[in-house]
């Protein structure tokens, strides 16, 4: 990473950490940057009690400077609480209000990612509006971006953030970005499962980009087609071979498991791989939806340490449109999460061992496995991850 882009990350997160939101039609929500301490964002309406509670992370050293994420990030959207969470490397960094859908045009509910990022962008669906700091998540027009936030759902189906959390969300994120829009408040949890795929033994060896680079390489080595002999074709080997390597950009993949097609689907970098058929047991019982996600390696690279996100299997209450008192002070606790019932979709789901060989190659941190009851939507296609719209 060159310095410019270090000083630019760092300046990023910086405002993320001391800027304060200004307070104004709903419930005051404690919003935090670990590394930097406490700080409270705006409008986020108070959500319904859990009986259990998590505790919050601990304060990390004033002086403490991060220029740049700790791992992969993901985005949470709730619904029912019009809020936005940032994770980074599975814990919470950040937290404020949003404004989704109206019921004539609501926010598609699913698994997406941040597939194009535009400074400044107005609507070509809408009469030019305005949509500053624009995260696209489909190409039919749903995005993240700046705009009002009245304290309910007012949008056309985007996600409507503050100025102030929009500008350095859109910094602080790049294309591939997971974004998981849910009917209430979840949070990814750690996982171990003996049907996730595992680090491959042979790459075990040196740092995790090494291991990264070395199964990229590898995989695309496979899929290379041999040219024609020529005259010329051993003098090229030999000049090949002295030629300096440049080093390949580790590109994470994505794994997609439908019960609804029974098939499973590979992509790297927004572009298709394979997909082979797969058994899945009792297939007309329900599997849910889970994004598990490899943070990164363990254990001196012999193991790869998981987290996983699983969808709530229920619609959305309507979010209140009554204004709530200002400047008061609510509670901020993290949603329970159990994977229970991720591990129990694991257990049923019996893909080919050179497949799952294949795959764990090709990890690398950052990549995922998403497991849905649904189909891959219409909104996958060229230059999108897997999308996946639950409803």
């Amino acid at each position: 990473m060159s310095a410019a882009n270090v000083g630019i990350r760092a300046t990023v997160l910086a405002v993320l950490a001391v800027c304060i939101v200004p307070v104004g039609t709903a419930h005051a929500r404690l919003l935090f940057w670990p590394q930097y301490g406490y700080w409270w964002g705006d409008h986020a309406p108070l959500r319904h009690s859990h009986r259990y509670r998590h505790a919050e992370p601990k304060l990390a050293k004033k002086d403490q400077v991060q220029d740049g994420p700790n791992g992969p990030l993901q985005i949470i959207i709730s619904i029912a609480d019009q809020r936005i969470s940032v994770y980074d490397n599975g814990a919470l960094i950040a937290r404020s209000s949003v404004s989704t859908g109206i019921p004539g045009h609501p926010t598609p509910l699913g698994v997406f990612s941040v597939i194009s990022k535009q400074r400044w962008h107005r609507s070509n669906i809408y009469s030019a509006a305005p949509m500053p700091y624009m995260q696209r998540i489909t190409w039919s027009g749903i995005a993240l971006h700046a705009g009002i936030l009245p304290g309910h759902p007012a949008s056309h189906g985007c996600i409507r953030l503050s100025n102030d959390f929009a500008i350095p969300l859109w910094h602080l994120t790049k294309r591939g970005t997971r974004v998981i829009i849910a009917p209430d408040d979840i949070r990814p949890v750690e996982i171990a499962h003996p049907h996730l795929f595992a680090s491959k033994p042979k790459a075990a060896s040196g740092p995790p980009e090494s291991r990264a680079a070395i199964a990229d390489n590898a995989a695309m080595t496979s899929a290379a087609v041999h040219p024609p002999s020529t005259p010329n074709a051993d003098a090229q080997q030999v000049t090949d071979l002295q030629a300096p390597v440049a080093p390949r950009k580790v590109v994470p993949i994505s794994v997609f498991v439908s019960r609804k097609s029974s098939k499973l689907f590979v992509r790297q970098g927004f572009t298709p791989l394979f997909d082979i058929p797969v058994k899945i047991q009792d297939p007309e019982q329900s599997l849910g939806t889970h994004v598990f996600t490899v943070m990164g390696f363990q254990n001196e690279g012999e193991t790869l340490r998981w987290t996983v996100v699983s969808m709530p299997e229920k619609s959305p209450p309507t979010p209140s449109k009554r204004r709530a008192p200002s400047k008061q002070i609510v509670e901020t606790t993290l949603p329970v999460s159990s994977p229970d019932k991720a591990n129990a979709a694991l257990d049923r789901i019996e893909i080919p061992q050179d497949v799952v060989e294949r795959i764990s190659e090709l990890l690398t941190p950052g990549s995922s496995l998403i497991i849905s009851d649904y189909g891959i939507s219409e909104e996958t296609g060229k230059d999108t991850d897997f999308i996946v719209v639950t409803q």
